[in-house]
C-alpha cells in the first residue's frame, strides 16, 4: 500500500474493517447454514478461477468484471452476513493485472462482501425470503414426498431486483470513492458514468441469481441450479472473446497510427485530433453510435497512406516539385490499399480514400462532386482542415478556433459540405474544442474506458509532449487548412481555394519561410 496516498490507504482500511464487521455475525450465529455457505463460496471461487483456465482460451480481459450470479444467489438464499462470507474468496482470487495486486485483491474482496451484505439486508427488508418460498408446502394431494418450495412470482422479482440494484450501487459508490482518494479526482467526476455502465449487467446477473436460487429450492436441488450458470458463463465467455477481438482491433489501429507518427513526427497527435473532431461532427448529425465509431476510426487513419510516401518528401525543406506533389497526392489511394483487407474498418475505408475530394469536383484522387463523395469522407475533410488550421505549423501559427470556423464557413459549398461545417460549428459552440491526445502507451483510439470498469485507482492518461519544432520552411506533414495550396508532403490535405488563407502557401511556394 506504499504506492497509494494516505487517504486511499485509510479508505481501503475502513472498507476492509466494515466488511469484516458485516461477515462476523455469521461466524458466531449457530443458525448459519455452513454447508450452503461453503458450497456457494467454492462455486464462486471456481467461477473466478476458471476465467484464467487455458482450456477456455486463456486469461479473460479484466474489464469483463466478476461473475456475480453466484454471489447474488447467496444474497437471496442466505442471511446477509453469510452472503458476505460467500463473496470473500472469489473477490480475493479475482483477476488483477495492475499493481499493487495484493491490495487490489483485498479491496475487491472487501468491496464485494459489503455489497452482498447490503443487498441481503435490502432483500429481507422487502420480505424477499417469504416471496422466494421460505415456508414449506406439502407435496401434491397430500403425498408423503419431500416439501415443495414455491416462489411467489411475480412479486419475488421486486425484492430480488432491488437487491441487485443495491449491490450495484454499493460497488459503484465504493469504486468512485477509491478513485477520488487514490487519484485525487474531484467528487463530481469520480463517480461519473460508473452507475450507467454497470446497472444493466448487474441486473442481468441478479436475474440469473434469482433463477439459480429458485432452482436450488426446487426438488431438483443443486444440479438444476448449476444448469442456470451454464448459459450465463457461456455468454460471459463470448463477451470475453468480443473484448479480445476489440483489443486486437485497437492494437491494429494503434500500430498504424504510431507508424505514421514515427515516419512523420512533426504532426504527432494530428490523427487523433481529427478522429475526435470527426466524432463531434457525427454526433451533431445524429449518427448512430456504431457509425460514430466508424467515423472516428476514419479520422484517425485518414493519413495512413503517408506510410507509402518516401520519407524524404515528408521531411523535405522547401517547396515540392510538381512531380513530388503528384506522388504526395497518391497517399489516399495508398491508404485505401493498405487497409482494404482489414474487414472491421468497413465504411472507414471509403473515407480514407476520398477525404481530399471537394464538393466542387476539384479535389483528388477522382474529382468526385457533391453527394458522390461518401458522407464520412466529407466529415473527415472538415475535421482534417479544422485541426490543420488550429495547430501550429512550421510555416504558420495556429489560428484561433473562431477564425478557423469562419474560414471553414467561407469555403463551405466549394471545398466542404456546408452541413458538415455547420455540424462542427454547432458542436464546438455547445461543447468547446478540447483536444485530447494520449501517450503512445495509453493510446485508446476506438473507445473510452472499458464499460465494465477495469478496477479502481487506475492511472490517468498522460498527455503527449508538445509537437516538435523544425527550422523555418520545413515540411509539414499534416493537412493544410482550407484555401491553402499545399506544396509539400502531408500538406496534400487540402486542395487550393482562393482567399486570404493562400498566403502561407504562396510564400512557401516562392521559397520563402
Amino acid at each position: 500500500m506504499r504506492a497509494l496516498p494516505p487517504a486511499a490507504r485509510a479508505y481501503i482500511l475502513c472498507a476492509v474493517l466494515a466488511a469484516l464487521a458485516c461477515a462476523a455475525p455469521a461466524l458466531t450465529d449457530s443458525g448459519t447454514p455452513w454447508a450452503a455457505v461453503a458450497l456457494l463460496a467454492v462455486l464462486y471461487l471456481g467461477c473466478e478461477l476458471v476465467k484464467v483456465c487455458p482450456l477456455l482460451g486463456g486469461k479473460v480481459p479484466e474489464g469483463i468484471g466478476s461473475f456475480f450470479p453466484v454471489v447474488l444467489a447467496a444474497v437471496l438464499l442466505l442471511p446477509p452476513s453469510a452472503a458476505a462470507l460467500v463473496a470473500l474468496p472469489g473477490g480475493l482470487a479475482g483477476t488483477v493485472v495492475q499493481r499493487p495486486a495484493r491490495v487490489r485483491r483485498v479491496w475487491h474482496g472487501a468491496q464485494q462482501a459489503l455489497a452482498a451484505w447490503a443487498a441481503g439486508q435490502t432483500f429481507r427488508l422487502l420480505r424477499g425470503p417469504a416471496a422466494l418460498g421460505s415456508s414449506a408446502e406439502t407435496g401434491p394431494a397430500g403425498s408423503a414426498g419431500p416439501p415443495v418450495w414455491v416462489a411467489d412470482f411475480p412479486y419475488v422479482l421486486l425484492p430480488a431486483g432491488a437487491a441487485a440494484v443495491v449491490f450495484c450501487l454499493v460497488l459503484t459508490a465504493l469504486d468512485g470513492g477509491v478513485l477520488a482518494a487514490a487519484e485525487r479526482r474531484p467528487a463530481a467526476t469520480a463517480w461519473r458514468g460508473l452507475l450507467t455502465r454497470s446497472l444493466a449487467p448487474h441486473c442481468v446477473h441478479g436475474l440469473a441469481g434469482l433463477m439459480m436460487a429458485v432452482m436450488w429450492r426446487s426438488p431438483y436441488g443443486l444440479p438444476a441450479a448449476l444448469l442456470v450458470l451454464l448459459p450465463m458463463y457461456i455468454s460471459c465467455w463470448v463477451f470475453a472473446q468480443y473484448h479480445r477481438e476489440r483489443a486486437a482491433h485497437q492494437a491494429t489501429i494503434r500500430a498504424l497510427v504510431q507508424a505514421v507518427d514515427i515516419k512523420d513526427r512533426y504532426t504527432r497527435g494530428h490523427s487523433e485530433r481529427v478522429g475526435q473532431a470527426s466524432a463531434m461532427i457525427a454526433r451533431e448529425l445524429g449518427m448512430s453510435e456504431d457509425r460514430l465509431e466508424v467515423v472516428r476510426i476514419a479520422g484517425i487513419l485518414h493519413d495512413v497512406g503517408k506510410l507509402g510516401v518516401p520519407t524524404r518528401l515528408l521531411r523535405k525543406d522547401g517547396p515540392l516539385t510538381p512531380e513530388e506533389r503528384r506522388i504526395i497526392e497518391l497517399h489516399p489511394e495508398y491508404g485505401h490499399e493498405m487497409v482494404r483487407g482489414i474487414g472491421f474498418l468497413g465504411e472507414a475505408r471509403a473515407a480514407i480514400l476520398h477525404h481530399h475530394e471537394r464538393v466542387d469536383g476539384s479535389g483528388y484522387p477522382y474529382g468526385l462532386t457533391g453527394d458522390q463523395i461518401p458522407v464520412l469522407a466529407r466529415v473527415v475533410a472538415v475535421a482534417d482542415a479544422f485541426d490543420a488550421m488550429t495547430s501550429t505549423r512550421s510555416y504558420s501559427r495556429a489560428r484561433p478556433v473562431p477564425v478557423a470556423l469562419a474560414e471553414l464557413e467561407r469555403c463551405a459549398g466549394a471545398q466542404f459540405d456546408p452541413a458538415m461545417v455547420d455540424a462542427l460549428t454547432g458542436a464546438i459552440g455547445r461543447h468547446g474544442w478540447h483536444p485530447v491526445v494520449t501517450s503512445d502507451a495509453d493510446l485508446q483510439v476506438i473507445s473510452g474506458p472499458d464499460p465494465a470498469g477495469g478496477g479502481p485507482g487506475l492511472p490517468a492518461l498522460a498527455g503527449l509532449p508538445a509537437q516538435g519544432s523544425r527550422p523555418a520552411g520545413g515540411a509539414d506533414p499534416a493537412g493544410a487548412g482550407p484555401g491553402e495550396r499545399p506544396h509539400r508532403a502531408g500538406a496534400a490535405d487540402a486542395p487550393p481555394a482562393a482567399g486570404a488563407a493562400d498566403a502561407p502557401a504562396r510564400r512557401r511556394t516562392e521559397g520563402g519561410s
